[in-house]
């Protein structure tokens, strides 16, 4: 489940709002361009409003995109100045703060915002979320259970409690939680998922069912497919496997992951041809790949191609120094020649 997800929806509409408020550029003072349209536009706004936080926290979003972590902050700073009550600034403060690696600044945003409406069972939910990435299962189940006794019916708090149970290793009550999250939310893609990967793990035969509801609740999330495709391929069903790689890269061509499995597949099914033209994909989107010229070379050497298979893995070397197996391939060409 993507962190912080609902909060995305927060970040565009402060942007578009921010974008549709222009004032009279003409008595501004001069500012100094970064060259992104967006901050620039915005530090003009602020130049003629600034006591208007929301310009801030829209710049700070903006700083945020182009990875602008301490800009970010710093305007998020002064619209927490203006208006230290608003909820979704600590949200957004505290998606910069994880994405900057400040796990515990973040951690400290987000009980401030519980703090502020102890009764918002979104900010409750996001500080659970937060605590279970921090592997801190007893605080996250806590609050999870809060919500709970206040929405019975909440999809998301079983979605978490779920997690929680799976990292914890605990896959009988997860799957019970995640039942309970596809109960009062049949469309809860992610929590399809879980599921099919928990009885994936199980052995049993129902989880493509539910990796198919996960597909249909989601049909334009490569992840969702590739999931699927996991599966197939793990339970040597290659051809279907394929097709669900297919839908995947239809979805989003430059789905690298995709590429390299679909020539695994073929390299299993002794398509060493097919394979080469996977991998070649991948070497050409992303041309300092070791893994991909290995299983390359590799797919060349099948084809009767030891020429581009040397080449290839001499590559390979070259990108990553330390990859045995290509050394390996190396060298049973030159006892072959």
């Amino acid at each position: 489940m993507k962190y912080y997800i609902i909060f995305t929806l927060f970040v565009a509409s402060l942007l578009f709002a921010c974008d549709n408020k222009r004032p009279d550029t003409a008595e501004l003072p001069r500012i100094i361009s970064t060259g992104n349209p967006t901050v620039d536009g915005l530090t003009a706004k602020i130049a003629a409003q600034p006591e208007e936080a929301s310009l801030y926290a829209a710049r700070a979003a903006a700083y945020y995109e182009m990875e602008g972590f301490d800009e970010a902050i710093a305007d998020m700073a002064k619209a927490m100045m203006i208006d230290s009550n608003n909820v979704q600034y600590h949200y957004l403060l505290a998606d910069i703060y994880l994405n900057y690696y400040k796990s515990q600044q973040a951690l400290q945003t987000l009980e401030r915002a519980v703090q502020i409406e102890p009764n918002n069972n979104e900010a409750v939910l996001k500080l659970a979320e937060l605590q279970m990435v921090l592997q801190m299962h007893d605080e996250s189940m806590k609050n999870l259970s809060l919500v709970l006794n206040r929405n019975k019916l909440n999809p998301v708090a079983y979605f978490l409690m779920g997690m929680n149970f799976e990292q914890t290793e605990d896959d009988a009550r997860a799957i019970n939680a995640f039942q309970s999250a596809i109960e009062n939310d049949p469309n809860m893609a992610d929590a399809h998922l879980k599921l099919g990967q928990l009885f994936a793990k199980k052995g049993e035969e129902i989880a493509i069912r539910y990796f198919d509801n996960a597909v249909a609740a989601a049909p334009n999330s490569t992840m969702m497919h590739y999931a699927k495709a996991e599966y197939l391929h793990n339970n040597n069903q290659l051809d279907e496997a394929l097709q669900a790689l297919r839908e995947a890269i239809i979805i989003d061509q430059q789905y690298l992951e995709a590429y390299f499995r679909s020539g695994v597949i073929y390299l299993e099914k002794d398509s060493a041809q097919q394979a080469y033209k996977q991998f070649d994909l991948i070497v050409q989107n992303d041309p300092s790949n070791a893994k991909a010229y290995y299983y390359r070379g590799l797919s060349a050497e099948f084809s009767g191609n030891p020429s581009q298979a040397k080449a290839d893995y001499q590559q390979a070397l070259t990108f990553n120094s330390d990859y045995p197996k290509a050394q390996e391939a190396l060298d049973r060409l030159k006892t072959v020649q």
